[in-house]
């Protein structure tokens, strides 16, 4: 094990299906392991098991599918520490690289040129108590805040939250509901009524190909 590899589960290319470059070809690398336990995971395949590669190797396949998009997600990749050098690497091989991270660990080491999309946890999924509120000073304009919300609890939750922390004036936000539990129109009729200046979306790739691994 040396501090230049890291456990993945899957590299797979697909239409990215969430955030503000939703339908772009990207290749994700999911690694594995997370020290949450949401309650609507859809990717506790990821937890465990994995294969140990060198990021060379991880660099090299990311080569074979032709795309500038990158997205590295979990699991919780900041659980790794060899993560940071991994979006290094790829930044400076030209990619665009986005992060998808819980907020539950500190990202004042992720390199400026990657995209931080940063999910706040709600009441909802069962960690709440696991959110780092300083990660929220290291969120740039072209950062992303999502919360996934599940019922009007989190909603009003999220309302409270962009008003403490004037996060809509920090970067674009995020409202997406929980598959299954929230119904979609509602929660885009909350967010018209209430006029709030975020970004809602639907996970595109759900919508595709429902849960199949991969995409």
């Amino acid at each position: 094990m040396t501090d230049n590899s890291l456990r993945i589960t899957e590299i797979f290319y697909s239409l990215q299906g969430e955030s503000n470059t939703v339908g772009l070809p990207t290749v994700f690398i999911r690694l594995t392991g997370c020290p949450l336990r949401c309650v609507y995971c859809d990717t506790a395949y990821a937890f465990t098991g994995g294969q140990r590669m060198a990021i060379t190797d991880i660099i090299a396949e990311v080569a074979q599918y032709g795309t500038r998009y990158v997205t590295v997600t979990g699991g919780e990749p900041l659980a790794q520490p060899a993560c940071l050098e991994l979006m290094t690497v790829l930044a400076d091989a030209g990619y665009k690289v986005s992060l998808e991270t819980s907020g539950a660990l500190d990202v004042s080491g992720v390199d400026s040129r990657i995209i931080k999309v940063m999910d706040l946890k709600t009441p909802s999924s069962g960690e709440l108590a696991k959110n780092l509120y300083e990660n929220i000073n290291f969120i740039m304009p072209d950062d992303q805040i999502k919360f996934v919300i599940g019922n009007d609890e989190d909603y009003d939750w999220c309302k409270a939250l962009l008003t403490e922390y004037n996060l809509t004036e920090r970067c674009q936000v995020l409202f997406s509901p929980v598959m299954g539990q929230q119904h979609p129109t509602d929660l885009a009729n909350k967010i018209l009524q209430d006029r709030l200046p975020v970004r809602f979306q639907i996970q595109l790739h759900k919508l595709l190909w429902d849960d199949a691994r991969g995409k």
